[in-house]
């Protein structure tokens, strides 16, 4: 499946990737929405993105663009708001045809779920990838902390979500993530998963008010125990509805 992304913020761009690379996009990125029409034959996606708050002259033009050649089941496409996106710009977006319309912030766990119903919808999504990040409850026994490598802090959190490819968590001292940066490599990280401790390396991908992590390197051992944690959620849970 191919996403192709227009966004001109990387941070934007980071964060898309951190949610959709585990459903199994392999994501295309345009900084520019006319080269992005450019080559729209060319990259076939299933599903286009485009960010209104970048482009909020240039999204109309490339969503009519789109949907002269390619239909809502065809090519599914979602735009990313801000914090404003009038009623107007709303109800344009409908009688061109877009499928979905949803905020930028992404740590809003409604918005996040809006836009994986949508690609879930109209894109051929692997059902059961959306079912591997993780939500976890209190009988997953889940747990994660890291040491800053500039500071030494200890940063601890609640876990929110977690899939095979990284973990987002919200803090218990925001305080101790200041100046945390994108892209940073953190290599003193403490994962329990069940009854085990591991240890990955992750990388920062969004240092906001629910931090998202890229996992980047387990030990072949841990990877394996990783995985079988999370093919196991269904186990667990019938465990303890009895």
């Amino acid at each position: 499946m191919k996403a192709l992304l227009v966004v001109g913020s990387d941070a934007a761009f980071r964060l898309l990737a951190f949610y959709l690379k585990p459903l199994g996009f392999e994501l295309i990125r345009y900084r520019q929405p006319t080269k992005a029409m450019d080559n729209i034959d060319e990259v076939d996606p299933d599903a286009i993105i485009i960010s209104a708050e970048d482009f909020p002259r240039h999204w109309k033009t490339l969503a009519q663009f789109v949907r002269c050649e390619r239909t809502k089941d065809r090519t599914a496409l979602v735009i990313l708001k801000g914090n404003t996106f009038p009623y107007e710009e709303a109800a344009k977006a409908a009688h061109i045809g877009i499928n979905g319309i949803v905020s930028e912030n992404l740590d809003n766990r409604e918005e996040l779920d809006r836009l994986l119903a949508v690609l879930a919808r109209y894109a051929p999504v692997d059902e059961g990838r959306i079912a591997r990040r993780l939500r976890p409850a209190d009988w997953d026994k889940l747990e994660f902390l890291f040491s800053r490598p500039d500071t030494g802090a200890i940063v601890t959190g609640k876990v929110e979500d977690i899939s095979a490819t990284g973990i987002s968590f919200l803090p218990d001292r925001p305080v101790l993530l200041e100046g945390l940066e994108s892209g940073l490599e953190l290599s003193d990280c403490s994962l329990r998963a069940g009854d085990s401790i591991l240890a990955p390396t992750c990388r920062v991908v969004r240092n906001a008010r629910i931090v998202a992590l890229a996992f980047t390197a387990f030990s072949d051992e841990e990877r394996a125990v990783f995985n079988a944690y999370l093919a196991e959620r269904p186990l667990r849970e019938r465990k303890r509805i009895r």
